[in-house]
């Protein structure tokens, strides 16, 4: 059962796929292929776009510190000028917690910057690939619309497209019933002539006397046309003459007088 099974949804499968190329036009597969590029592109100019985000916010977060680290030291400045080392401690000591701070934002914004800088460069790269599948696309989407106009014309020629094929089989159809009926008509026209059928409409209906009177003069028409024949092969036409002379005697015919007549 299981190698039954198998053949099945083999063969399944290749009538699938048979369908599917039949059905399965290149030109709507490329245009589908170029929009998911077109889709990915996009997708890379968005996290290039969410990358320089967080680095702009990064910056202005490392700009607030750093102000506030100046602020702090020059608050420290003005607490040891009067005398208050105490204040200016404290100062320095918050002014050296943000130095951290803005020490740590610093390496996130180096690494976010290089993130940028890499996802630039591929978009870059990918939208030279775009433009140039976009390109070859259009060019092999041109071929194809020639070469399938080009291939219907020559079936068309050939007679082997779907609708010639159907033009060609009707006046076959239509010859081989007027050859059917000619046929049919030559037929019964030799046997009403031959006596084998009756005309029943009394139009062109003939005696057996009448048919074998016709018959008669049909073969000796015959031999009058083969004794000339002969005399031509012989040669002269004097025995041309007396040829046809004596197929007349031998027919029960008089041969006619000739009259020649004399130039004025």
């Amino acid at each position: 059962m299981s190698g039954v099974m198998k053949r099945m949804g083999m063969i399944f499968r290749a009538k699938a796929n048979k369908a599917l190329d039949r059905a399965e036009d290149p030109r709507e597969t490329l245009d589908y292929s170029y929009q998911k590029q077109l889709e990915l592109l996009q997708k890379v100019r968005r996290g290039v776009a969410d990358v320089a985000t967080s680095r702009k916010r990064l910056e202005l977060q490392l700009n607030q510190l750093q102000g506030q680290s100046a602020k702090l030291e020059d608050q420290g400045r003005k607490a040891l000028a009067l005398g208050r080392e105490d204040l200016a401690r404290e100062a320095l000591s918050r002014r050296a917690s943000l130095q951290q701070q803005v020490s740590d934002l610093e390496v996130q914004h180096q690494t976010l910057q290089g993130e940028e800088e890499k996802l630039t460069l591929a978009a870059q790269r990918l939208q030279a690939k775009v433009d140039a599948f976009r390109t070859k696309k259009e060019t092999i989407k041109a071929t194809y619309t020639a070469a399938q106009a080009q291939t219907r014309i020559a079936e068309s020629f050939s007679g082997i497209s779907e609708e010639m094929s159907d033009v060609g089989l009707a006046i076959q159809r239509a010859e081989d019933k007027t050859a059917q009926l000619q046929a049919r008509a030559g037929a019964i026209d030799e046997l009403l002539a031959s006596g084998a059928l009756d005309d029943r409409s009394g139009l062109g209906s003939k005696d057996d006397i009448q048919a074998e009177l016709d018959r008669l003069s049909g073969g000796s028409d015959v031999e009058l046309e083969l004794q000339r024949m002969k005399a031509e092969l012989a040669g002269g036409p004097a025995a041309q003459q007396q040829a046809i002379e004596g197929g007349a005697q031998g027919t029960g015919q008089q041969p006619q007088t000739q009259h020649r007549f004399d130039k004025q």
